[in-house]
Order: structure tokens, then sequence, then C-alpha cells
């Protein structure tokens, strides 16, 4: 199966399979399993389309430099190389202009249909190279299976199909009949005044940010004022009960315990001691009989260390005497004070049931409460001052609010009025054009909801323009805001822009598209001579039978091929003479490329 190249760079078609590479390798452009059929076209390093990209990447342009179709509709296979400015698609009505257009909408998002693929195909598949303006390669790829999910992919790595239609939001608009077009969206129309109208959002965010944050701590305060006093109540409560128990010693449970254990045995207690004490001091008791060990052991050398453990023992039993002597000094049967360490005791078992598992984590929920109790007797201050950090933020974002609202209001007649002279241009001269700013918009900071209407026919309500019946009004209407508007994405498509009109109108419409393509990428499909012949490129698009079987082609043109087609175009007839002289005179009045495509972005 051969493999059509077309490059719309003012370079020759070659139809050869070994001119076809990976878009950039080692990288796949879909996924692995697709290497072997995902490719783009070969660039040799001395050919017309290398260095045209090469001046594109200089300029830091974003532009769509190849397209890849497979298995779509008529279309088998099709790389078509695009250059910058304005690129025009044409041929016969039925020929598969418009599926360039289908292949570009798959690619950024737009729903698939398995009645795309084409007869006998088990999947067709897009893929389009943008390169961006830091330089670097964005690859954008579609698979729709004729059975099954769509499948999308972002420089290689599988996606969402709403991930490809958020990259492809910031590279491609394209204007049409229900097509996937920006400034249908209320949130584009929006930020389109914005844009023309040079409102600074900054102060409004900044205000909104300051408000938001007030609220967040308000609401982490608590804003229901009986449980807040509740709970200033237990706390106290609490923090009292714990304060007045005048907990010092986290061991002291330990030691209660122990004393106790003394008083309630005393009488007992002071007969075991003054046993022990006897047994240890009494003539003939321990120390004597140590006394009489050392003396037994004499003093000889040979026993010296024995004599000295003997002794070492006797001190230590003589201090272990001393110190029961001092126990016994203070156990004494004492009712009173048996009765208070009682007491003591139940009071911090009593805590340690409500409060921790030991006297240190009663302590520890004692420090913690009255640190709490602290913070909300201070919520009133702290409230009252967040309160008025609130009312002040409030004012500050309702003072920024106004000031947008004001610069939209005072914008939007001007835009409207600027969109109706260029549409009178463009066959539309009966056309009105309303830009509403109305309020209670969800998504805005300034809650305003910006809605453009358009009203084709005179007599006829002005309605949002996706209520617009004509594909082609809706795609006039598109080029007259584009005309109008700074930003936009980068490639912008048009089809249907010339449906219905001729004469000056066409005239019209192709010096618009013209003026366009001096800051974008514009792709257009007409059947206009007179804007094919303001192209920068053109790219002819036809339909064969090759053993009954229905083929897509598609031709970059030069020079005569364009003469040709432009002719026939303009008759129908290619031997026409004056057709053709016509078409060459158009062609040599083209419009040059305006300087500001230079510093496009």
């Amino acid at each position: 199966m051969f493999r059509l190249m077309v490059d719309a760079s003012s370079v020759l078609v070659r139809e050869t399979p070994s001119n076809l590479l990976p878009i950039h390798a080692p990288r796949t452009s879909c996924a692995s399993r697709h290497r072997s059929s995902t490719r783009f076209c070969a660039r040799s390093s001395g050919s017309e389309t290398e260095r045209a990209e090469r001046q594109v990447r200089a300029r830091g342009l974003t532009m769509l430099v190849e397209l890849r179709i497979e298995q779509l509709g008529v279309i088998d296979e099709v790389t078509i190389v695009f250059g910058d400015g304005l690129t025009v698609l044409t041929g016969e009505t039925g020929a598969g202009k418009t599926m360039i257009v289908e292949a570009i909408n798959l690619l950024v998002g737009q729903r698939a249909d398995a009645s795309m693929v084409r007869a006998g195909a088990d999947e067709l598949r897009v893929e389009g190279r943008f390169v961006l303006g830091d330089g670097t390669d964005r690859v954008l790829c579609r698979v729709v299976p004729r059975d099954g999910r769509s499948r999308a992919y972002v420089d290689g790595r599988l996606a969402t199909v709403a991930t490809l239609a958020e990259f492809g939001a910031d590279l491609v608009d394209i204007h049409g009949q229900h097509e996937h077009q920006s400034l249908l969206g209320a949130a584009a129309q929006r930020a389109a005044l914005d844009a023309y109208a040079e409102v600074n959002l900054e102060p409004l965010r900044t205000a909104r940010a300051v408000l938001t944050e007030v609220d967040a701590a308000l609401a982490t305060m608590g804003g229901d004022e009986r449980a807040r006093a509740r709970e200033v109540d237990l706390l106290r409560f609490q923090v009292d009960e714990i304060r007045n128990a005048h907990l010092d010693d986290p061991d002291e449970d330990a030691s209660l315990e122990r004393q106790i254990d003394l008083l309630q045995g005393a009488e007992s207690h002071r007969e075991s001691l003054r046993a022990a004490i006897a047994a240890l001091v009494d003539d003939d008791g321990a120390v004597d009989r140590l006394a009489a060990g050392t003396a037994a052991l004499g003093r000889g050398e040979a026993m010296r260390e024995h004599a000295e453990r003997i002794r070492e023992l006797q001190a230590l039993v003589a201090d272990l005497a001393d110190d029961m002597r001092r126990v016994l000094d203070e156990v004494d049967e004492d009712p009173q004070r048996l009765a208070a360490l009682v007491e003591r005791r139940q009071l911090l078992f009593d805590l340690r049931r409500k409060y921790g598992d030991d006297v240190a984590a009663v302590i520890a929920y004692g420090a913690e409460s009255a640190a709490r109790l602290a913070e909300l007797e201070s919520w009133e201050a702290r409230a009252g001052e967040l309160d008025r950090r609130r009312q002040a933020a409030l004012a500050e974002v309702q003072k920024q609010a106004a000031r947008v609202r004001a610069a939209r209001e005072k914008a939007a007649p001007r835009l409207a009025k600027e969109v109706e002279g260029h549409l009178a241009r463009l066959a539309l001269a009966g056309a009105r054009v309303q830009v509403q700013v109305g309020a209670d918009a969800v998504g805005d900071p300034a809650g305003d909801e910006v809605t453009f209407l358009m009203a084709a026919n005179p007599g006829s309500e002005p309605a949002a323009l996706a209520r617009v019946a004509s594909g082609g009004e809706l795609a006039r209407a598109m080029l007259a805001l584009r005309l109008v508007l700074t930003q936009a994405p980068a490639t912008l498509v048009f089809d249907e822009v010339d449906a219905g009109i001729g004469g000056a109108a066409a005239v019209a419409v192709a010096d618009a598209l013209a003026d366009l393509g001096a800051r974008h990428q514009v792709l257009v499909v007409t059947h206009l001579a007179q804007v094919a012949a303001q192209a920068a490129h053109q790219v002819a698009i036809a339909k064969e039978v090759r053993k009954g079987i229905t083929f897509a082609t598609a031709r970059t043109l030069h020079d005569d091929e364009r003469v040709d087609e432009v002719a026939r175009m303009l008759s129908g007839d290619l031997a026409v003479e004056s057709a053709v002289e016509h078409a060459r005179n158009l062609l040599n009045a083209r419009k040059s490329p305006r300087k500001a495509r230079s510093t496009r972005r």
C-alpha cells in the first residue's frame, strides 16, 4: 500500500515508503504497539520542508506542522506537512476536504463515531505534531476502533480524551458547523472580552483569596455560640478540678500506696522492725557474729581479702539497722493522717478514671484543656478581629468586582461594534452583535456572565452564537471575532466560512483570512477562488476510484498547478483561457506575508 505525503510548505510530493520515518526516534508516536504503522514524513537535512520548520522554531512560533490520517472515511493514508500563515484545502464537492477537518476535530478531543472508520479497516488513527513556541514538539494522537472505546495519546503516552482536549484547546480552534469552537463557551467569551478590554483580574483574585482565607479561619473557630459556651463551662470545671488537685509528682499514686500500707498496719510493722533491728545489732546479733568471724580469720595475709569482705558486710548490716530505726520512728498509729492519705488516693483514682490512665496522663490532659480554654475564652476578641478583616476583604472584593464589571460593560459595545464592522465586510451587513454582561456567573471572580449574541438578519432577535442556524454565518462570525481579538490558539481552522457568498464579499473574506494568517496559522476549507488565491499554501483534495474502491488523495500545488486549480474553481473548466488568465492575476495579486507573523507566539 503506498503512502501519500502532502507538504504544504512548498516541497514536492513524495510517494515512496522509504521517505516515511517516525516523528522523532526513538520515541513512538502513539504507543509501542503502533510503532510500525504510526509514522510521519522524513525530512532530509537539505529539504525545503526542514528549512521551513527551522524558521518556525527560530521565530518561536506555535503551529501544526504535520498531520497524519489513516482509515478515516474515504482516506486510506495521508500525511500533510503544513506551513505558516494561510493554507487552503480545495477540491470538488464531496472530495473529502471536510475529512481533514474531521480528523483535526478528533485530534482535539471531539466525540468519536465508529462510522468514521473506513470500510474494511479495523480502526482509524489521526496524529498531529505541533511545534511549540519553546522549540519542543507535542504529538497528539487519537485511535478510534470499529468496536470498543477510542484511545488518546499525548507524546506517545496513553491519556484520556479529556486530557487530549485540554491540550488541543490551547493549540487549535475550529470554526464551522457544530464544530469544536472555544468561543462558543461562556468562559472563553468572558476571557475574550477581558483580553479585548485589557481587564486586570489579579487584584480581584487576590481580594477573593483573602476573603476565602478569613472565612476558613472563622469556620475553624466554630460558629455555634451555644456549643462554644457549653465547651467553655466543661473545660473550666475540668481545669479547676485538676488544678485544685495540685498534681506535681507523676508517681504520687505509688508513693501513697506505700504510705497507706505502713499506716494501716502500724503496730505490726513496729514489732517486725524491732525484731529485725535486734537480730542485726543486739548482743550476739549479726553485727557481733560478723565481728567474731573477722577475728577468727586473724591478721594473716592469706585471709586478708575474706576479712575485708566480712567487715564490708558488717558495715552494710549496721547501715540497714539505722534505716529501719528511722522507719520505726515514722511508723505510728495516726488515724487522721491515714484518713487523709486514703482520701488523696481516692481523689487520684477519680481523676485517673476521668482524664487518664495514670497521674502523668491527668497532668497532660489538664495542660491541654487549659490551652483550649484560653483559646475559647479569647474567641470573642479573635472573632471580632476576623470579622473586621472579613468586612475589609469583602469590601475590597466588591470594589474590585465593580471595577472589573465597569471595564467589561464599557468595552462590550465597542467590541460588538468592531465585530459588526467586520461582519459587514464579510457579506453580513445586516448582522447585529451584542455583548451582554450579566451577573451570577459561576467560576468568575467578579460573578459576571458574558454572552456574545448575534442576529444574522435584520428583524431577527439576537441569540447566543451557539444558536446561529447557518454554519457559514457562524464561521464568518468567528472570523470577525478573531480579527478583533488578539488572543487565540495558534492554529485556526475554518470550514464553510465562504458558504453562500461571492463577488466583493468573497474578496473581503479572502482578505480577512489573509490578515488573520499574518498573526496565526490558518487552515481553510474553501470553494472560492478568491480565498484560494490569497493563501500562502494550497492543498488539492480529490477522489479517485481504483478497482471499485474510492480513495481520497491530497496534493500540494505549486506555480502552474495552483493556476490550474484556481481556474477550475472559477469556471469549472480548465480549457477556458479567460479563467486561467483570471486565476493567474488573482495569484499575482496575493498579499505578501505580514511582518507581524514573525512575532506571533
